[in-house]
């Protein structure tokens, strides 16, 4: 059979990924810029980011702060030298004719992060080659004016860092699960939005395919040109598919960049692929090596923040909750700490997060933060206070959570407002009792023949009777004893 012709489940995939990340600063990498998003065209530019003659770079000692973060984050070793490039390429967006970028001496190197666990509990993880800064290009426009290219400069000189994965993906899923644990840690450390609409995280891909059982990689091909994840996903199938075809029939893969076509849903040439001799690397002579203290470094490491995987262990032994709610919760530190926050106001764990998951995600997933939501954390614990010991049942709670969405009152004084409090009174609930049994005797009958499965229903007329300010509790052991009775 050595001679029977390959199939497709003959190779795998074999993924690595370019991410850059626009760090949160104020200003840009090397003058005093703003880095505000949505701006004017070329409203944010200067003698240095327009690369004037005779402008010289000052390096913005918060995007170091930050990308050292990001890096601890990523556990990579941070240097304590390291040296900015030139990287010298022609776009029509970089004005300078080079980016400032970082070659063989990066900020960081040798990380790893975690993307899940395999079936039986050891982690998946991808190994972080390098951690590098890097100054951004500008923009080019292509559809502002008919037949002409506008060229933006905004983003010129915003600081970046890229972090380089190493080819240990093995699937599209495993690259979506990298990019996602990614976006998380970046999150959570406060170095970035990472907002791909505005284009604070993008991504590269390079992506290979080779018989299964074999080490040595293929040759790779660089998909640009990807703004969302599950493009990610899509393209790395469509681009190993081409491979994998042209594999079976004998060819061979040529090295090149290729753009991704959402629309279509294809891949396409740009130009070939370049290495680094293209770029003639070299020392970037208008800035001095990069020099960090040792005990800088560490301090930065230790008040690093808690990170996503901490937290969804922390989450798992104190509150106690399930994987899929510590999932949710987790997403982002917004959403974790509102969550706690609630239970801080003495709220039982397993409720908070049914009603941040149900109720509170529901109401902000339009794109709103749930850091500006209207009901404060102290109302929320409250109103599942009020369900708890029964001043309010759950579905009036429900009534009254929406209203205070909308009105920021506080949860009791709507349920007194609006007639929401849960009635205890033997003779209104009996009187609502009376009312359901009359109105429907064929259900009553049944129900007083022993049909318990009934129970319920009688107990949900009687919840709408009452407009749900009826107790339940209190109500079924009415209709219990009626029936015990013969009532």
């Amino acid at each position: 059979m050595s001679g029977a012709k390959r199939t497709f489940a003959d190779y795998e995939m074999v993924v690595g990924l370019e991410v850059h990340v626009q760090l949160l600063t104020r200003t840009k990498a090397f003058c005093s810029c703003s880095t505000a998003y949505g701006s004017a065209p070329n409203a944010n530019t200067c003698p240095v980011c327009l690369a004037l003659p005779g402008a010289l770079p000052v390096l913005n000692e918060e995007a170091v702060r930050l990308a050292v973060i990001a890096a601890h984050a990523l556990e990579a070793t941070v240097n304590e030298t390291s040296i900015f490039a030139r990287k010298n390429y022609f776009y029509p967006d970089l004005p300078k004719g080079y980016q400032i970028s970082q070659f063989d001496k990066p900020l960081a190197e040798h990380g790893k992060l975690v993307i899940g666990s395999n079936a039986d509990g050891t982690p998946i993880t991808v190994r972080v080659t390098r951690v590098h800064m890097e100054e951004d290009a500008g923009k080019s426009v292509h559809d502002r004016y008919p037949g002409v290219t506008a060229i933006d400069l905004n983003r010129s000189g915003v600081p970046l860092i890229e972090i380089v994965s190493e080819p240990d993906m093995r699937s599209s899923v495993e690259a979506g699960a990298y990019l996602r644990a990614l976006k998380q840690v970046i999150e959570y450390t406060g170095v970035s939005d990472a907002n791909m609409e505005e284009g604070s995280l993008r991504v590269d891909a390079n992506v290979s395919a080779r018989l299964r059982g074999e080490t040595k990689l293929g040759t790779k091909t660089e998909v640009k040109n990807l703004n969302s994840f599950s493009g990610v996903e899509r393209a790395l199938e469509v681009e190993f598919a081409h491979q994998v075809e042209a594999l079976i029939e004998g060819g061979e893969i040529t090295q090149q960049t290729m753009l991704w076509d959402a629309t279509r849903g294809e891949v396409r040439p740009a130009r070939s692929k370049e290495g680094s001799h293209d770029y003639r690397y070299f020392p970037e002579p208008d800035l001095p090596p990069l020099q960090l203290a040792r005990a800088w470094i560490d301090q930065s490491r230790i008040s690093l923040p808690e990170l996503p995987n901490a937290k969804r262990t922390r989450f798992a032994t104190v509150y106690m909750l399930p994987p899929t709610d510590i999932e949710v919760l987790t997403a982002n530190p917004p959403t974790g700490a509102y969550f706690e926050s609630v239970v801080k106001e003495g709220a039982e764990p397993k409720a908070a997060a049914n009603w941040v998951i149900r109720d509170v995600l529901q109401e902000v997933k339009g794109g709103a933060s749930i850091d500006a939501f209207p009901v404060e954390p102290s109302s929320l614990a409250k109103l599942i206070g009020m369900v708890a010991d029964n001043t309010v049942s759950s579905a009036a709670a429900k009534t009254i959570f929406a209203i205070a969405v909308k009105t920021r009152d506080l949860p009791a004084d709507i349920a007194k407002r609006e007639g929401l409090l849960q009635e205890r009174n033997e003779d209104a609930l009996a009187g609502w009792v009376d009312q359901v049994l009359a109105e429907n005797p064929d259900v009553a009958t049944r129900f007083r023949a022993g049909d318990k499965k009934l129970l319920g229903v009688l107990v949900g007329l009687v919840m709408k009777a009452s407009k749900g300010r009826a107790d339940p509790k209190a109500i079924n052991q009415l209709l219990s004893a009626r029936a015990a009775a013969g009532e």
